[in-house]
């Protein structure tokens, strides 16, 4: 999609104008180009394509009530005929337009041929070309990701995935696969994966100066959940291949921060299963020592997330990293409690809190933070471990497993964790129905003001 953004001087010209502005705008226009909107009864909302008396194409305008928008340019770049387009704009426009019409041209298209031909964007400012085509490819990969179907997207495959963005980018890549998870003991890890053909494992990325501000991020990896023996029911299971949403996460955030060769230590760790069911399923009423030492009593194999992502954790803190970010396609609650598009977050750190939120709202990503309320720790309990995977009401339930994972991580470390939906549900602009991101610009940005000298 890199040729749908070019930098350059030429092109058909492209205004975007609020709805406000139109009349200003209007007036100082040629009689004929009053006549033709006139005639062809613009009412001074959306798009307008412009001729000269030989019918060929002079100027569009895209009037809106968001100009400014992130998105205003996602249904526009589908609307346009082929060809080349300049638009002029100020700084922070073109920034955005740039960034929507990207992945308003988004399309899946591993299995199915696109033959649509898209227009492209004439920018004249390499820079912002060159930062929206690493965004809109960061988002891509996101997409990409969550939206192959598990057979190809199985935990070996993500273990390539990650070795290629190692490659591209000089990060080094390491993987503990199968039972070597329970000799360099991850069990939880190997416990939720064993059942599989697909062999469980753990995948570890690093980058960066090793002298930098350490940030790891941990990416839920279940590139499919059946249940378990705590089988799904058909509808559930459809979407299980957006399980592995976190892992897609935390690799799409990843080439972003190389890409932008932002002045930190990156660690990616990503434990990747397959949830089957088999003979050696693990079941409900098990009990297993986690990485950390702390013991869990399985109460339903379909809370299989928070077992791979305790012992990823675990290892996170070996390293006292400066900032854990984990993001995980984790509760049904958390789209209860936001519904599919706001994705939920907790923290133990206020201030991180507080800076990653307005970032969110600054980048039109919005993330809206939870509580880790204390007292429900006690709904995690067990009568014969140290906690259960499960709380015992479903009430509350994002805020349980968010209480579970915390258990995982030292006091002094400080963490966020995302529960998004990594689906859209409905089309938006610049958004289609299939996999999608979410707060991964908001959380970059914030890594960018806070890191970047």
């Amino acid at each position: 999609m890199t040729n749908l953004l070019i930098s350059g001087a030429s092109g058909t010209p492209l205004s975007i104008l609020h709805t406000d502005s139109f009349d200003a705008w209007l007036t100082e226009q040629t009689q004929q180009t009053k006549n033709w909107l006139s005639t062809t009864q613009f009412s001074g909302k959306g798009m307008s394509l412009i001729p000269d008396t030989n019918g060929e194409l002079t100027q569009v305008i895209f009037v809106s009530s968001e100009p400014d928008s992130y998105w205003v340019c996602g249904d526009l770049v589908n609307q346009l005929p082929a060809g080349q387009y300049q638009l002029k704009a100020s700084k922070e426009q073109l920034k955005v337009a740039a960034f929507s019409w990207g992945l308003g041209a988004y399309k899946f298209d591993r299995y199915k041929k696109n033959e649509k031909t898209y227009p492209t964007l004439v920018i004249n400012n390499q820079q912002i070309v060159e930062q929206a085509q690493k965004l809109v490819r960061s988002v891509s990969i996101v997409r990409d990701l969550v939206n192959t179907p598990a057979a190809d997207m199985m935990p070996q495959h993500l273990g390539d995935v990650m070795e290629a963005l190692a490659t591209e980018f000089g990060a080094k890549v390491s993987q503990i696969v199968g039972d070597d998870l329970l000799k360099q003991n991850y069990p939880t890890i190997h416990m939720v994966g064993r059942a599989s053909e697909n062999l469980p494992r753990l995948i570890d990325l690093t980058w960066g100066d090793e002298s930098a501000p350490q940030v790891t991020l941990v990416g839920k990896g279940v590139c499919f959940d059946s249940g378990g023996l705590d089988l799904k029911p058909g509808a559930g299971m459809r979407l299980m291949k957006k399980d592995m949403g976190g892992a897609a996460h935390v690799i799409g955030l990843a080439h972003q921060i190389m890409a932008s060769n932002l002045p930190i230590r990156l660690r990616v760790l990503v434990p990747a299963v397959e949830n089957a069911v088999s003979a050696n399923a693990f079941r409900p009423g098990d009990v297993i020592t986690t990485r950390k030492g702390i013991t869990v009593e399985i109460d339903n194999t379909d809370a299989e997330g928070r077992l791979v992502l305790c012992d990823a954790l675990a290892e996170a803190n070996n390293d006292n990293p400066d900032l854990v970010i984990d993001f995980a396609t984790l509760t049904g609650a958390m789209r209860i409690a936001l519904g599919t598009e706001l994705p939920g977050f907790f923290s133990n750190d206020d201030i991180l809190a507080a800076e990653m939120t307005v970032s969110g709202l600054k980048v039109e990503d919005p993330i809206w933070r939870m509580p880790l309320h204390k007292p429900y720790m006690e709904l995690t309990g067990s009568d014969i471990a140290d906690l259960a995977n499960c709380g015992k009401t479903p009430f509350g339930g994002a805020i349980t497993a968010a209480l579970y994972l915390e258990a995982f991580v030292e006091k002094e470390i400080s963490w966020a964790h995302f529960d998004v939906m990594a689906w859209n549900n409905r089309k938006l602009p610049g958004r289609p129905v299939g996999g999608e991101a979410f707060g991964i610009r908001a959380v970059f940005d914030y890594l960018e003001t806070r890191f970047k000298k």
